[in-house]
């Protein structure tokens, strides 16, 4: 039987509704979303421009890259919008006790 690792990423109250932060998790750079009642988490970096995601603009259940305007599903990392190629990673989240957790080993 698998054991999740979970990792006390931030507080529910410090990722704003319909937007998206940038923060070091566990010595990762990660993007923290929040829309329609959920948070989402995956690596910050764009895989096509190297930009912050956390500078792009959210947009429902798509991130945009502040660079060269790829998207990205914040669910499961993948492209939605050329220039973009390659996925980047998402985590799984979970809430409790108004914090947010994530799977990140």
């Amino acid at each position: 039987m698998s054991h999740t690792e979970w990792t006390d990423a931030a507080a529910v109250a410090d990722v704003p509704e319909d937007d998206v932060i940038g923060m070091m998790v566990a010595g990762r750079d990660l993007a923290l979303y929040s829309t329609g009642g959920e948070i989402f988490a995956t690596d910050n970096l764009c895989t096509h421009g190297h930009a912050r995601l956390c500078e792009g603009f959210l947009d429902g259940h798509e991130i945009e890259c502040p660079l060269h305007q790829g998207k990205f599903d914040i669910r499961s990392g993948a492209p939605t919008c050329a220039p973009v190629t390659e996925a980047i990673k998402s985590y799984p989240v979970k809430i409790e006790g108004g914090r947010v957790f994530l799977a990140i080993g």
